[in-house]
């Protein structure tokens, strides 16, 4: 027998499917899936100074993989899950240790148990020095640059021509780093690396705010690795609280650039 449908019940059942297909919670199911995303998967970041020149340049937008070391708990820093460590050469975003509020963008250079000791420019990681070469191709890899990358920071008399290029070496990983000419007397340590910390360092090493001047990164504050640049400028529009690019001066080489 055929079931007799009330004209309550059937608009009731009405109701309830545009709620959810056309109406508010639609809407509030693609903000919770949205913000699942950014909570364990990927988030966007916007490069605020130059501590990690030539490798990410200030108002690269970059894509951060929150995933590649694990999932934590909701709003926590605690592990859900971890999948992997850390390890060195890699680029990672992290909370402040000094303001969990402010995020960071800094090399892994030191892993727990590691001696670490810099020196006129060279670092050495269990007594042994990185090794640092000029690279062969430095014209594409540094012309690309301009003064403006490094007058960004208030250092408005500053030039590419006071820096000098280097590739460095650890575990098998190349990465670029800048040293300041003239600033090379400089020395911090030998420190050995707690345990559940990381040491961390700008590519930037003259102009970087970093594990040599507030101590050792915790684990737990980790967000993600870094992974490419998706949106690059050289100004944003003025007067906005926020960054937002100037469609004039976008870098057009710069999407899609892997960090290294």
């Amino acid at each position: 027998m055929e079931e007799k449908k009330t004209p309550g019940k059937y608009t009731l059942n009405v109701k309830d499917k545009i709620f959810w297909t056309e109406g508010w919670g639609s809407l509030a199911v693609a903000v919770l899936i949205a913000l699942f995303i950014r909570w364990s998967f990927i988030e966007a970041y916007v490069i605020p100074s130059g501590s990690m020149l030539p490798t990410l340049l200030i108002h690269d937008h970059i894509f951060v993989n929150k995933l590649t070391y694990g999932i934590r708990v909701p709003f926590s820093e605690k592990w859900l899950v971890k999948f992997n460590e850390p390890g060195r050469g890699d680029v990672v975003v992290f909370k402040y240790p000094q303001d969990m509020s402010t995020f960071f963008i800094k090399r892994v250079v030191g892993e727990p148990g590691d001696k670490i000791f810099y020196e006129n420019g060279t670092l050495y990681v269990n007594d042994k020095p990185l090794e640092k070469e000029v690279p062969s191709t430095l014209a594409q890899e540094f012309d690309w640059l301009s003064d403006r990358d490094f007058q960004r920071d208030g250092k408005y008399s500053d030039s590419k021509s006071n820096y000098t290029h280097f590739e460095e070496n650890s575990d098998g990983k190349k990465h670029s780093i800048l040293i300041e000419k003239g600033r090379l007397y400089e020395q911090m340590g030998p420190f050995t690396v707690p345990a559940d910390h990381l040491f961390v360092m700008g590519d930037n090493r003259n102009n970087s705010l970093d594990s040599r001047y507030w101590g050792t990164l915790p684990k737990e504050n980790i967000l993600g690795r870094a992974m490419f640049v998706w949106l690059s400028c050289d100004e944003t529009i003025p007067g906005i609280p926020f960054p937002i690019c100037n469609p004039l001066t976008i870098r057009w080489s710069r999407f899609f650039h892997s960090v290294k």
